[in-house]
């Protein structure tokens, strides 16, 4: 009997070894086979997404000191003024939230919207051109500046989302991450991102021309009576 029992004890411990070391080695396969690559890129691309929204909101809490300063030298703008402050309320009133990353027409509002917005502080940007007293003031210049480091950080901050979103794209289409994406991802969908739109970013070609005097009536004096 003794003899008998032996091999069934060494089977039964190296089948419990087998199954401690399948328990040890399954977190690393896991995490090799790339099953985690869509959650952690994917928050990756969410938190480069909240930098955007970071950096646009600083730029709509910079616009209303911009648009009183400029009203105190260049009041007879009013159509610029009107627009600026309008594209401000448009671009500031589109909802988003986390469901916006996938929703192609929703993301599209948005950016419209902030380009709209972009290409408009153009325009206001260039007025400081025809009013001296406006180019020299302390308060604008420290606006105009603090509006241009906001533009670049935009700019940085959408061409980093771009590419995390890129980046975390790429894992729908490569195997066999695409295969978790479809199975234990399957709440998770590739994002939009940005896309260059030149029309709006480009500063428009405003005339400032100075307005005409009214013509002089050139009718002979009527005679004395």
């Amino acid at each position: 009997m003794p003899a008998l029992r032996e091999p069934h004890t060494l089977s039964t411990l190296r089948n419990r070894l087998a199954r401690a070391a399948l328990l040890v080695l399954a977190p690393v396969l896991i995490v090799g086979c790339g099953i985690n690559n869509i959650p952690t890129k994917e928050e990756r691309a969410k938190a480069q997404w909240a930098e955007v929204q970071n950096q646009y909101q600083r730029r709509a809490d910079l616009i209303p000191n911009l648009v009183e300063t400029v009203k105190g030298y260049a009041a007879q703008e009013k159509s610029v003024l009107v627009a600026v402050t309008e594209a401000r309320a448009s671009a500031t009133q589109v909802k988003v939230d986390a469901s916006t990353l996938t929703n192609p027409a929703q993301f599209q509002q948005y950016a419209a919207a902030q380009d709209k917005l972009s290409g408009v502080l153009g325009r206001l940007m260039m007025i400081q051109e025809s009013y001296p007293d406006l180019k020299s003031n302390q308060n604008f210049l420290a606006l105009q500046s603090q509006l241009e480091g906001t533009e670049n950080r935009i700019t940085v901050s959408r061409r980093d989302y771009n590419e995390a979103v890129r980046d975390y794209n790429l894992e729908f289409r490569k195997f066999p991450n695409s295969f978790w994406a479809s199975t234990v991802h399957s709440g998770s969908k590739p994002m939009v991102m940005f896309q260059a739109n030149a029309a709006a970013q480009a500063a428009p070609s405003v005339s400032f021309s100075p307005t005409t005097a009214p013509a002089v009536s050139t009718l002979p004096a009527a005679p004395a009576q």
